[in-house]
């Protein structure tokens, strides 16, 4: 396979200045205000983004230091494979969060409802669309016991 490679297109700034502590979802982030500020040569592409009240951001975990195939994950205590987890430990490191878009200012979007540590590289904005995104899930597995607690369940240093 070729290789792929992605350069960011901003970057997102958040009340977190690391992991532990912050919370682990979007859910858990309800209220906490952060901003992208999007390099200058992408701000064409925000022309009708205002329109939207919700965004999906696609961001680079750059504090991830390595890859594990079997996670513990935040909200469990039973190893799992990666790929059922929301681990920053995947062998391509890449975030997805569903923010609140507050306000567009020239090249500063402010958000709300973050779940991301200050500094964190954008790669990706997508208009959140529920007739598109919003889907109900027939199975949880794991999560199906364990994803009540994630409003309250905050990072710890498991994955630092």
């Amino acid at each position: 396979m070729k290789s792929v490679s992605y350069h960011p297109i901003g970057v997102i700034e958040t009340p977190f200045a690391e992991r532990e502590g912050m919370p682990i979802q979007a859910a858990g982030g309800e209220g906490v205000r952060g901003r992208i500020v999007l390099l200058p040569e992408y701000v064409g592409g925000l022309q009708d983004l205002a329109g939207f009240s919700h965004l999906i951001l696609l961001y680079h975990f750059h504090l991830t230091r390595e890859t594990r195939l079997v996670v513990t994950p935040f909200l469990d205590s039973t190893p799992r494979g990666v790929f059922a987890t929301r681990s920053p430990n995947h062998p391509n490191p890449i975030g997805l969060s569903t923010v609140r878009l507050i306000e567009i200012r020239e090249t500063i979007l402010e958000i709300e409802d973050v779940d991301i540590v200050n500094g964190t590289p954008l790669l990706d904005i997508k208009p959140y669309v529920p007739a598109f995104d919003h889907r109900q899930p027939e199975r949880l597995g794991w999560l199906e016991k364990a994803g009540a607690s994630v409003r309250q369940t905050r990072a710890d240093k498991r994955f630092t």
